[in-house]
């Protein structure tokens, strides 16, 4: 019975283990221009199934995204952006999404 046990408890340990290894970060490249941008994006993120964190840096248009590998692929990541209206790395936007934008968030804009 303890041998049993002491197995179980070795079993969750190493799932706990890689669980925690799952997460990774990338920058992903984005026409964002302003901070209704980076609100839109960093909400958008924070609603996609996997992300763990996002922040987006307005000066540099780079979102910075934490993910959980088991969850969600960098691609998925990129057409979350892509539906809000932006580019992402060479991603680009679905053009319904980008003409919705408003007038200061849009790239030819400036």
């Amino acid at each position: 019975m303890k041998k049993a046990l002491l197995i179980m408890i070795a079993a969750l340990s190493m799932n706990v283990a890689l669980a925690q290894k799952s997460i990774e970060t990338v920058e992903i490249k984005t026409s964002s221009v302003c901070d209704m941008c980076k609100e839109t994006i960093e909400k958008q993120l924070a609603f996609t199934k996997g992300v763990t964190a996002a922040q987006l840096n307005v000066k540099t248009g780079i979102a910075t995204v934490s993910y959980k590998t088991n969850r969600t692929t960098i691609e998925d990541i990129r057409t979350a952006i892509n539906e809000v209206g932006y580019d992402a790395d060479d991603s680009p936007a679905t053009k319904e999404a980008y003409d919705n934008l408003h007038g200061c968030c849009k790239k030819d804009s400036h």
